[in-house]
């Protein structure tokens, strides 16, 4: 058990740094290369991570703001929407109160 704990948490770690390289204002995306529609999905999932590393560096952002203007907006959003509502698939049920 201890080993399987072990590599997730090597896992997760692995991850993380990787998506480092990807997040919101870290100087890929420019006026002639803008993020886009799929751009916008990412960073709406690692909106989280982009917020925890926006505390260490002043240069990372939840939001590219270098975009393509509605269609960056909308895959955000979505990926905001379908990430975040998603966590209530893993709440426990049972604890609503029965009359």
């Amino acid at each position: 058990m201890k080993k399987k704990v072990l590599l997730l948490i090597v896992v997760i770690i692995i991850n993380l740094i990787f998506l480092t390289g990807c997040v919101p204002g870290d100087g890929t995306h420019t006026p002639s290369n803008p993020a886009g529609f799929f751009w916008g999905i990412w960073h709406g999932w690692i909106a989280p991570i982009s917020l925890f590393l926006g505390l260490f560096n002043k240069n990372i952002r939840i939001y590219e703001v270098v975009n393509t203007g509605w269609w960056y907006d909308l895959g955000y959003y979505m990926a905001i929407i379908s990430g975040f509502g998603s966590l209530s698939l893993f709440r426990n049920k049972g604890s609503k109160v029965k009359e």
